[in-house]
């Protein structure tokens, strides 16, 4: 039922252009496969993120980057049209909307990525991305800036010898963490944390307790253990921006350093 719905509106809206285009003689907001730039739509500040660093410009979102859970948000018909009239849209699966969009709108490419802030997923997801838009040069460059800073920083933490630091992480943020050359002992999140993980986090002799600032459940965990530095990191970037992830991680590394 669904679907037929979104069918409609898209019919509508391509009704809508093709009469708006005959009246005012403008061409239709939807590109057309000459021109050079495609245009990029991401469900979230998140996938946008991975579009950049892929080699993408101008890139749009459906979600609000203020949002402090943009998976939440729910889709628009305006959205949708947004959507219609982009080459691309890039999203992770989880997103609410994706249970309205389903898995095609119109004729756009649906690209569905990977979403952690690995070495590894940052590498394979938007080298994908790349592919498709055919951007893999600029890819190449902005990928190699975001590596480099997770690596510089892991020699920081080496060189101040805090890597052998004990680490109770968000489930979320486990990712970065590792990059970052930490053993993560164990996780919590994202659901509310346990009785058990409360004694644990008491007990453990944790050194660091990392949070996600998207689903913050770990405060209880830093109450029983005074001794651990508590540090919340995020994933979703708060604007859509050249180097969006990549400020992402250097002011969670920033948070961190300043904590230890």
């Amino acid at each position: 039922m669904m679907k037929k719905i979104i069918n409609f509106i898209l019919l509508a809206f391509a009704g809508a252009v093709l009469f708006a285009n005959e009246k005012t003689g403008e061409r239709s907001p939807v590109r057309s496969a000459s021109e050079t730039k495609p245009r990029v739509v991401a469900s979230t500040s998140w996938t946008a993120a991975f579009a950049d660093i892929a080699g993408a410009d101008g890139v749009e979102t459906i979600a609000p980057a203020n949002l402090r859970h943009p998976p939440e948000y729910e889709v628009t018909v305006s959205d949708i049209q947004k959507i219609a009239a982009s080459d691309f849209f890039v999203y992770a699966g989880f997103e609410r909307m994706m249970k309205t969009l389903g898995t095609s709108v119109g004729t756009v490419q649906m690209i569905r990525i990977a979403n952690n802030n690995s070495i590894a997923t940052v590498t394979s997801e938007t080298a994908k991305i790349a592919e498709k838009l055919g951007t893999e040069k600029e890819n190449e460059a902005r990928l190699a800036l975001y590596v480099n800073a997770i690596r510089e920083a892991k020699a920081e933490i080496e060189r101040r010898g805090k890597s052998n630091a004990k680490v109770l992480c968000h489930t979320h943020q486990r990712y970065l963490a590792a990059d970052l050359g930490f053993t993560v002992a164990a996780i919590f999140g994202a659901e509310g944390v346990t009785a058990n993980q409360i004694a644990d986090a008491k007990s453990g002799g944790y050194d660091i307790i990392i949070d996600n600032v998207h689903n913050p459940v770990g405060s209880p965990l830093a109450e029983v253990a005074p001794k651990a530095v508590y540090v919340v990191w995020r994933n979703f970037p708060d604007k859509v921006e050249r180097n969006a992830l990549l400020r992402v991680v250097q002011e969670n590394i920033a948070a961190l350093m300043k904590a230890l």
